[in-house]
């Protein structure tokens, strides 16, 4: 991978800055690589109907996803506490539509102080359109 970890945290951080939080005030940034080292940011964009806020992880697979990119190399996913940023259940899941097991996942937080891991570990069972076979 040519994009280092440290770029895509400045990515993040800087995305960051658009989340729209109003309601739980926890802003989210993520940052994606996809094959041809293209990078899509994304934000947590929340709703007062809470079931329609999206996270900045599927904001930025959207955003690649829209401009015909379906594989994706990292994400880094960071937020603006202490605490490491760690995907939901739907996130994991659509990112297992376009990431393999051993594509990388960064779990950040505000002072990039971090965890690489591969996709296998944080949903080691995704569920599989082979599932339904």
């Amino acid at each position: 991978m040519t994009i280092d970890e440290q770029t895509l945290f400045s990515k993040a951080i800087s995305a960051m800055k658009n989340a729209y939080a109003p309601y739980s005030n926890y802003s989210v940034g993520a940052a994606l690589v996809t094959e041809d080292d293209t990078v899509y940011t994304g934000v947590n964009i929340e709703n007062a109907s809470y079931g329609l806020t999206n996270c900045a992880e599927r904001t930025a697979i959207f955003k690649a996803v829209s401009e015909g990119h379906t594989h994706f190399k990292a994400i880094l996913i960071v937020n603006g506490t202490k605490e490491m940023s760690k995907p939901c259940g739907a996130c994991r899941q659509v990112m297992s539509e376009f990431m393999g097991p051993d594509d990388i996942v960064y779990l950040t937080n505000k002072d990039n102080l971090n965890k690489e891991y591969r996709f296998t570990e944080i949903l080691p069972l995704a569920f599989s359109d082979k599932d339904m076979e």
